[in-house]
């Protein structure tokens, strides 16, 4: 009988050894593509270290409850299509893309994987809708053209007689075009003059900023893309030895050098792409997650800048300044 007892309990441990291991399958480790215009960290990436806190927040720890596999285009954004196809072929269960160009490298490298793409303007011709994306997308919006008026206006309060205004941007962006035509409505509106500077590749800043001295422009405005935030030093060391006021839509131009910013918290704006991440790795359609606009907008300006190119300052912006860097 003891032979017999021990040969059913042996028989119901084999049948019921599959059923304990079966959870611990199921409970696999969602893995993250991070598809990055920027270079990999050092320096510091803002839109990285925002993301990261809010999957912090959400209760994800990298390397015990959570794969993040990264990829950096390094400011090459010929080279997102690769990289995008890299992530595809790791079978990520979601991917966090930033730009326009980041949207289609990821689109087109796979059609089924989850995307959210954090873009600073209107994502209508991406997602579909804003408040139904369609497919496998949805995002978060900068609203960044939106801004334009403001942004003039500001310019306006350092450098009251400007006139005409170069407005750098890369037309390889789909949404710059777009961009472009509101903020020359914008700028007649409030007395400006825009013209317009192309810069389609890292060779081609010297050659725009070259044509704005031709053409006696007396400031500029940066149309953001992955290629203008890539080289935003770069970007504010030529305004400087221009002798050239500047404003650009985000902190980190001025943290640069650059002059003065208004815009969107990049930080802010990836921290809440996480919350997206999360609802989709529960299961959520990234068809039934509204795009998001931005709730943080930040005004900064560099005091050093503004004293080697002669411009003082109205204490009133100061005063309305969320900080100003010394």
């Amino acid at each position: 009988m003891r032979l017999i007892g021990l040969a059913v309990i042996l028989t119901l441990g084999l049948i019921l050894e599959p059923l304990a291991v079966e959870p611990q399958t199921a409970s696999k480790v969602p893995r993250i593509g991070w598809l990055g215009n920027m270079a990999p960290p050092p320096p510091a990436v803002n839109q990285l270290d925002g993301f990261l806190q809010g999957l912090h927040e959400l209760g994800y720890v990298e390397g015990q409850n959570v794969v993040i596999e990264y990829r950096w285009a390094e400011g090459r954004l010929d080279r997102l299509p690769a990289l995008a196809q890299e992530l595809a072929r790791l079978r990520v269960d979601v991917m966090m893309v930033a730009g326009v160009q980041g949207y289609d490298a990821a689109k087109r490298a796979s059609g089924t994987t989850p995307i959210v793409v954090a873009a600073c303007d209107p994502l209508d011709h991406l997602v579909g809708s804003i408040a139904h994306p369609a497919g496998n997308a949805t995002g978060i919006t900068c609203i960044s053209s939106e801004l334009a008026t403001k942004r003039l206006e500001l310019l306006k309060d350092v450098a009251p007689k400007v006139i005409r205004v170069g407005a750098l941007y890369n037309p390889g962006d789909v949404n710059k075009p777009l961009e472009l035509r509101q903020l020359q409505t914008t700028a007649a509106a409030v007395g400006m003059r825009i013209e317009p500077f192309e810069v389609r590749d890292a060779a081609g800043f010297d050659p725009a900023f070259a044509a704005m001295r031709r053409g006696r422009m007396q400031a500029i405005i940066t149309l953001a893309d992955p290629l203008m935030n890539f080289h935003r030093a770069r970007i504010a060391t030529l305004a400087a030895e221009h002798r050239l006021p500047a404003i650009y839509g985000f902190r980190e131009y001025v943290d640069a050098g650059g002059l003065m910013s208004y815009g969107a918290s990049l930080s802010e704006t990836f921290r809440r792409a996480a919350s997206h991440i999360d609802k989709i790795l529960k299961g959520a359609r990234p068809g039934d997650l509204p795009v998001e606009q931005p709730t943080k907008f930040e005004l900064v300006i560099n005091l050093k800048t503004a004293k080697a190119l002669g411009l003082p300052i109205p204490q009133t912006l100061l005063q309305r300044a969320d900080q100003v860097i010394q």
